[in-house]
């Protein structure tokens, strides 16, 4: 039997995209913090809201009503060790946490402050598009000077309801945001061909992804596929 490669887990960063109302869309990619150990377990839940109300002069209990599905929740530890260099790489790492917790420069200078979305990656594993409601960090080991170099982070992430966008004005007809997960030496002409059937629709598809440089793809990042309409009406 052949060992397949070691797959890493790791939570990949969006600018967090306001709709209107209520909630965000995943937009950009802003790079991923990776575990230094997979996790040994995950807490992933979900529940479904139903109403019950009693029955009044009757003797059993009236049926319950469904009221819809909750937002998807899941727990995760990351643990961060830099015994073997001494180094602040901890620290950076806790850092990167808590600041998504924290509105995104982006997010700010339109006025929207709202913190990034989540999204956590490993294997075969790929979870709902999420927001961290709380980072606990337990800081064990330290060096002479008071840097930590050991550290157990807590991160529970809940989930961010997607919205469709409609696609076609005069249909009314609905389609939900796809993406796609960029490979060793994958282009976005080559993305444009594959989703749209026209690969000069790279440029406003770099254009909605705030890819600066499309020769310096990073394999592994999330590209956000709008519908054709939005790319050109964009």
């Amino acid at each position: 039997m052949t060992r397949g490669n070691l797959a890493k887990a790791y939570l990949e960063i969006h600018e967090a995209m306001p709709n209107k109302g209520a909630g965000a869309s995943l937009g950009a990619s802003k790079g991923s913090i990776a575990f230094q150990f997979n996790p040994n377990e995950l807490t992933v839940k979900k529940a479904a809201k139903w109403n019950s109300e009693p029955a009044r002069g009757s003797k059993k209990a009236a049926p319950p009503e469904f009221q819809g599905p909750e937002p998807g929740k899941l727990s995760l530890e990351m643990f961060f060790d830099a015994t073997d260099t001494m180094n602040d790489s901890v620290v950076k790492a806790v850092k990167a946490l808590f600041e998504c917790c924290a509105p995104t420069d982006h997010s700010m200078g339109k006025n929207k402050p709202v913190p990034p979305l989540v999204v956590f990656h490993w294997g075969a594993l790929d979870f709902f598009p999420s927001y961290i409601t709380s980072v606990t960090a337990k800081y064990t080991l330290f060096t002479p000077e008071g840097t930590p170099v050991r550290a157990t982070c807590t991160v529970d992430l809940q989930e961010m309801p997607s919205l469709t966008a409609k696609q076609n004005p005069t249909s009314g007809s609905l389609t939900a945001r796809r993406t796609h997960v960029l490979l060793e030496g994958e282009t976005l002409a080559a993305v444009a061909y594959a989703e749209y059937g026209d690969p000069a629709m790279w440029r406003p598809l770099a254009e909605a992804n705030n890819i600066d440089d499309p020769q310096r793809l990073i394999p592994g990042r999330t590209v956000l596929l709008p519908s054709a309409d939005e790319l050109l009406a964009g």
